[in-house]
């Protein structure tokens, strides 16, 4: 692993958990070993929701738990035209195109496809595939909706990316998985991101997303190793598909276990009680918090 890369890459729209503190601890310790490089990353493309308080406490809590990593850091609300000029050219190639259907008219067609006994697709988080009924508008149409000012989003056309790579069995999209437990062994994952349907690439008020510029600044941070929660385990196929279109390299990963509450879910930012800050204040030592997320 020598040479290697690692980044922990927190959006700064409230406080880091014990989630979090399994995340960076992981990367910190892997990069330690190899003698590798460990970026920090900050993913505040969402600028409504994210602030200079939020992204303070983010360093406040890495330095507390002896984090260290190079500068300088990348903010991704400073990066805006990268990642333009990757979805500039997804739009040349004809592989995404505006979707028009507000919220409220996707929920009411799926829920006409329901109740017409039409089991309507979901995603692998739960959430509904987008009709994508706007892939049939002609050019000037969308032109026309467009320069009307209609509001709209940038869509990955997911048939057309994939009959673009002309996959094969010889040509699989797939990523390298490496064990949970043993960074030496790794499986080779195929990935399928037909199950996300039509993802948003750009919207109006945010003109990127997440699975676009993650995959922009790894490849131009040289990120080699992606570790990070399991919930991401299936956005990766997404993400793998981008960085073939783009013609960008693609990491190792490696998704780790979950923190889970008492009743089984996810950690979030709003559960303040294992929220490193007042754990901290709470007097935990980082030795403490190591042993909580079971490291």
């Amino acid at each position: 692993m020598t040479g290697s890369t690692f980044r922990f890459a927190p959006s700064p729209n409230g406080e880091l958990h014990l989630g979090h503190a399994l995340s960076v601890l992981l990367n910190s310790d892997l990069a330690k070993a190899g003698d590798d490089r460990l970026l920090l990353r900050i993913e505040d493309i969402d600028l409504t929701r994210c602030t200079p308080e939020y992204e303070a406490g983010i360093h406040e809590d890495l330095r507390w738990l002896g984090i260290g990593w190079e500068e300088p850091v990348r903010r991704q609300s400073e990066h805006f035209e990268d990642y333009a000029q990757a979805l500039a050219r997804l739009i040349e190639e004809e592989l995404v195109y505006p979707a028009f259907m507000s919220r409220g008219e996707i929920r009411a067609f799926i829920a006409g496809q329901d109740k017409a006994g039409r089991d309507w697709p979901r995603d692998p988080d739960g959430a509904p595939l987008y009709p994508g009924l706007d892939k049939s508008l002609g050019t000037a149409e969308r032109q026309r909706r467009i320069g009307d000012g209609q509001p709209f989003a940038w869509r990955l056309d997911v048939a057309a990316a994939l009959a673009r790579l002309d996959l094969s069995p010889g040509r699989p999209l797939e990523w390298r998985e490496y064990d949970d437990d043993d960074l030496g062994r790794f499986r080779t994952v195929a990935a399928d991101p037909s199950a996300w349907g039509d993802v948003i690439l750009a919207r109006r008020e945010i003109p990127t997303s997440y699975h676009l510029s993650v995959i922009v600044d790894d490849a131009l941070q040289g990120v080699t190793h992606v570790v990070r929660g399991r919930d991401l385990y299936h956005a990766t196929a997404i993400q793998r598909l981008l960085q073939e279109l783009l013609g960008l390299p693609a990491p190792a990963y490696r998704h780790h276990r979950l923190i889970l509450d008492a009743e089984g879910r996810k950690l979030s930012k709003t559960l303040g009680h294992t929220g490193l800050a007042a754990l901290r204040a709470d007097g935990k030592t980082p030795g403490d918090i190591r042993r909580l997320v079971g490291l």
